[in-house]
């Protein structure tokens, strides 16, 4: 028989390599990862940690604020020039609200390049608008916006389109 044995060597230098890999891969995940442009997320107007911890508060909030105000987006388009972001804002036996406070957050859903807060509504008869948003690029925008009428607050997220009319609550 000539059949050469193996002296056994070959698989510590093996599992050495093996370890060395994974190490090395494992490294590169984090450089790469830390290099890539993750947007944070803009529910509720502040980062995702703050509004999982604040989650329970929100939904309380929104839900005392619903039992006495009914919010409405009533603009007409995003798109063009110079649109005006309008929201109506009524108590629940239809009269209108004319002591609240709006504020709006617009951003993009891919990038924050793009990110505005405007203030400063201008009411008329419970119909609230908002001036000086820009839309740069064509495409789907979110519109955050936070009422407060006294201690009563609540958040209301409407996804919109400056190619079309229809706006769809999130």
């Amino acid at each position: 028989m000539s059949k050469k044995q193996s002296s056994g060597r070959i698989w510590p230098y093996a599992i050495g390599l093996a370890i060395i890999l994974v190490f090395g891969f494992c490294v590169a995940t984090v450089i790469v990862t830390s290099k890539a442009d993750i947007q944070s997320s803009d529910a509720y107007m502040t980062n995702y940690q703050d509004a999982d911890a604040k989650a329970n508060e929100f939904i309380k909030a929104r839900i005392q604020f619903d039992k006495k105000y009914k919010i409405a987006y009533v603009t007409e388009s995003i798109g063009g020039e110079n649109p005006v972001i309008k929201y109506q804002v009524s108590d629940t036996h239809g009269n209108p609200v004319n002591d609240a406070i709006i504020t709006v957050a617009i951003s993009r859903p891919e990038t924050n390049k793009y990110d505005q807060k405007l203030s400063n509504a201008k009411v008329d008869n419970g119909i609230y608008s908002v001036e000086g948003a820009q839309f740069p690029k064509i495409g789907v925008y979110n519109i955050i916006a936070k009422i407060q009428v006294g201690d009563d607050y609540r958040f209301y997220n409407i996804k919109a389109d400056t190619r079309i009319k229809e706006a769809f609550e999130f």
